[in-house]
C-alpha cells in the first residue's frame, strides 16, 4: 500500500522569520490521522530569514536529524558542539538524557531552507550524542546512498533504531529502484525537482508512505533530490 502526502496538505506556520511546513503533528498543528508513520515522527520543512533561528532550547529521547537544502544553518549545543551545516551534510543529534541547542541562519543576506526530522529512539535515556558528515553528490548521483543506519556502516550517520536513511540526486528521465528486505516500511521524500512512482506524480514537498511495499521503482521527470527511510 502506497499512501500520497501532497505539500499543500501539511501544517502550516508564519511566524514571519521562519516559515515552516510540518507533515505531520507539531506544536500548533494537530491532525490526528498524522502522528507520525513508524518510527518516525517529524518532519518539518522549514525556510528561515538571514539571520534569525531558534534559540536555546531543550530535547531529550529523540534522534533529530537536520538536511540542509539550500543556504547554510549554524548550530550550537549543550555538548559543547558548534558547526554549521551546508548542502550534502547532514547532522544527527541523539537528544537521550537531554540536551539544549540552538539553530540559526547562519547568513545575513540569504534565507536558510533546510528539513528537520525527528526519530523515535529504540531506547530513552541514551547518552547524548552527535555527528555530523557531508556525502558528496557525486555519492548519490543516480543511486541510493546510504546516509544513516543503525550501525553507521558504509561511513553513514548512526541513528539509535532500526531504521536506513538514503539520500540520491536523479537525473531527469532516469529510472531508479529500491527493494525492501522484508515487511518494512517505507517513506520517500521529495526534496526537489519531481518523479513518477506508479501512476502518481511527486514533487518537491510531497511524500509517500509505504506498507508492505516490496519494491519501490521511480522515474525522474526532472532532475530530483530524494530522502528514502526502510523502517521497521
Amino acid at each position: 500500500m502506497l499512501d500520497i502526502i501532497r505539500s499543500a496538505d501539511r501544517g502550516f506556520a508564519d511566524h514571519g522569520w521562519l516559515k515552516s511546513r510540518h507533515t505531520f503533528s507539531f506544536a500548533g498543528y494537530h491532525n490526528p490521522a498524522m502522528m507520525g508513520f513508524a518510527k518516525l515522527r517529524v518532519v518539518n520543512e522549514d525556510r528561515v530569514e538571514p539571520g534569525q533561528g531558534f534559540g536555546t532550547h531543550p530535547h531529550r529521547d529523540m534522534e533529530i536529524i537536520t538536511y540542509v537544502i539550500d543556504g547554510a544553518l549554524e548550530h550550537k549545543d549543550s555538548m559543547g558542539n558548534g558547526s554549521v551545516i551546508r548542502p550534502g551534510e547532514l547532522q544527527r543529534m541523539t537528544a537521550g538524557t537531554g540536551i539544549t541547542h540552538s539553530e540559526f541562519n547562519h547568513s545575513n543576506s540569504e534565507r536558510v531552507h533546510f528539513l528537520q526530522i525527528w526519530i523515535l529512539p529504540e531506547a530513552n535515556n541514551l547518552e547524548p550524542g552527535y555527528e555530523q558528515k557531508l556525502f558528496p553528490a557525486a555519492e548519490r548521483s543516480n543511486r541510493w546512498r546510504l546516509v544513516g543506519s543503525r550501525d553507521g556502516r558504509d561511513g553513514s550517520l548512526t541513528i539509535h533504531q532500526d531504521v536506513s536513511l538514503l539520500a540520491t540526486l536523479v537525473d531527469a528521465g532516469t529510472e531508479l529502484d529500491y527493494a525492501f528486505d522484508g515487511p518494512r516500511r517505507g517513506f520517500l521524500q521529495v526534496v526537489r525537482g519531481s518523479v513518477d512512482i506508479d501512476a502518481d506524480t511527486l514533487s518537491a514537498g510531497d511524500a509517500a508512505a509505504m506498507q508492505n511495499h516490496a519494491s519501490l521503482v521511480l522515474k525522474a521527470r526532472e532532475e530530483a533530490e530524494l530522502l528514502l527511510f526502510d523502517m521497521a
